[in-house]
């Protein structure tokens, strides 16, 4: 469930605006009351006595409280599990030589707790956190989105701003879905939840309310107000389990110069296999000379879906025999063969499954468009990481990217499933330095006001003007406003999703 155990949404403003990005186990970003910074809970180290660290397979699934009519869950003890933690860290975690040595297992109450706090310290030339991408979830939350099920209404906020005035507006409204049935659509400005004024309002119980209503824990109907156009409008919205696009808005755009493919590409889970080969295939079918792909929401997925789709756009002259990503893991890792540009599918589990084997269609494109923004991260940074691996021209129109080269191979235990960081991810030229995000070829603001793949929606009537110039657009008009009042490289805009949304999956070898 989408909880907010580690971070208060509207409790310190830089912290909740990154907490997707990292944090502790569990939770996407919150709104909280204050400005001020919550105080730090990190336990002290203890001094002088070290952990036990076990091989981590001889107390996996040792539960202190078993998963009824689970298979794997054996009755063993907390300590058993706060062991296990400990044991995977040591073994698996890029940085596990810079982990504290002194926290004592003993000294937490839960499992989740400990850790949170086994991970490095270190800072990115930035300042900013080396790992900002240490977190957990249920094992049932994570295995459902992979098939793209998600508990909500269907919409998704991107939120500017955490404390009064807060402001959080709709981006994408999934077809069918309550937020869609209920005539919600993109650009809309939340106003309240469950009656308490989201903009203005202080307290810890009417932030509680708001947390409980945008992140519900069960399904069950909120109400909601929003501003469209400065008219209101009401809403309420029925919590249930949604089935989300991974490919939304394909379109064909007709220029002087060929025929332009356009696709709204929002996250890289099973279900994407299938969406993304269909829309491939109608590409190549209509002649389709050049690509925008819009991954400003995408926060990443699994790396197999990136290099399939990374294939699809440059094709077999480009990429045959070639790296798409080098796994680099801590020295007690064996060293994996590099995953290449996959030019058949990989049968991944979802609706509607693409036969394993299947050849993938493709494009032979040597340049391709990406529309970013600080919400692109992680598998999404690896298609455009891949591509200039192979020489593939890759523009970036939008935002510098999030910044993510890391991945993790997800490990369940009792019921929890625990992300932490276990390689970072090369390209073929050897680099994956970009911790502090890719920089935009030009920088445009999201303009909420037009439909996603509308040819006049800023981000996409930009990235069509410098394909046909090789010019960035200067900002006219509503663009203009929003490239003064929210510049993508000024203002910290987040989405309200789930942290397992903002991260790069490899398959176990």
């Amino acid at each position: 469930m989408k909880t907010l155990r580690d971070v208060s949404l509207l409790a310190a403003p830089l912290l909740v605006l990154l907490s997707a990005c990292g944090g502790g186990g569990g939770g996407s970003q919150s709104v909280s009351d204050t400005s001020t910074p919550p105080v730090a809970t990190t336990p002290t180290p203890d001094t002088g006595v070290t952990p036990t660290i076990v091989a981590s397979n001889t107390v996996q699934n040792l539960c202190e409280k078993p998963r009824s009519g689970n298979a794997t869950d054996r009755q063993g003890t907390l300590l058993n599990e706060l062991t296990w933690v400990r044991s995977w860290i040591d073994e698996s975690y890029l940085w596990y030589k810079e982990v504290p040595s002194t926290y004592l297992p003993q000294n937490f109450s839960t499992p989740i707790a400990y850790f949170n706090v086994l991970k490095t310290t270190a800072v990115t030339a930035s300042g900013k956190p080396r790992d900002q991408f240490h977190f957990t979830y249920t094992t049932a939350e994570w295995e459902a989105s992979l098939k793209g099920v998600e508990l909500g209404y269907g919409m998704l906020l991107a939120l500017t701003q955490t404390t009064p005035p807060r402001k959080a507006v709709i981006t994408i409204v999934e077809p069918g879905s309550p937020a869609a049935l209920a005539g919600l659509q993109r650009g809309d400005v939340l106003q309240t939840v469950d009656g308490v004024d989201f903009v203005n309002a202080a307290g810890k119980a009417s932030v509680d309310t708001i947390n409980a209503a945008l992140f519900p824990a069960a399904q069950g109907t909120h109400t909601a107000g929003f501003l469209r156009n400065g008219a209101s409008i009401n809403a309420t919205l029925q919590a249930i389990e949604v089935n989300t696009s991974a490919v939304q808005n394909e379109r064909i755009i007709d220029t002087p110069t060929g025929k332009v493919g356009y696709l709204t590409f929002n996250t890289h889970n099973n279900v994407a296999e299938r969406q993304l080969v269909d829309t491939m295939r109608r590409f190549q079918a209509a002649g389709v000379s050049d690509l925008v792909l819009d991954v400003r929401y995408n926060g990443g997925g699994l790396l197999d879906v990136a290099s399939e789709l990374a294939y699809m756009i440059a094709g077999p002259q480009t990429t045959a025999g070639k790296t798409f990503e080098q796994i680099i893991a801590n020295d007690k890792t064996r060293r994996e063969a590099p995953l290449g540009f996959l030019a058949q599918s990989e049968g991944l589990a979802g609706t509607n499954p693409v036969a394993k084997g299947t050849a993938l269609p493709y494009l032979g494109l040597k340049r391709v468009t990406l529309l970013t923004t600080g919400n692109t991260c992680s598998a999404s940074e690896s298609i455009i990481n891949g591509l200039r691996g192979v020489d593939v021209e890759v523009n970036l129109i939008g935002g510098t990217t999030c910044g993510k080269p890391y991945g993790f191979y997800p490990q369940p235990n009792c019921g929890t499933t625990y992300f932490a960081v276990q390689f970072q991810g090369v390209n073929a030229k050897g680099f994956g330095d970009y911790a502090d995000g890719m920089a935009p070829t030009c920088a445009v603001a999201d303009d909420y006001q037009h439909a996603l793949g509308d040819s006049n929606e800023g981000m996409l009537a930009a990235a069509l003007q410098y394909r046909s110039t090789g010019r960035c657009a200067l900002p006219t008009g509503m663009n203009r406003l929003l490239s003064t009042v929210e510049s993508p490289e000024t203002v910290a805009t987040r989405l309200l999703r789930p942290q397992y949304k903002e991260i790069a999956i490899r398959r176990q070898p």
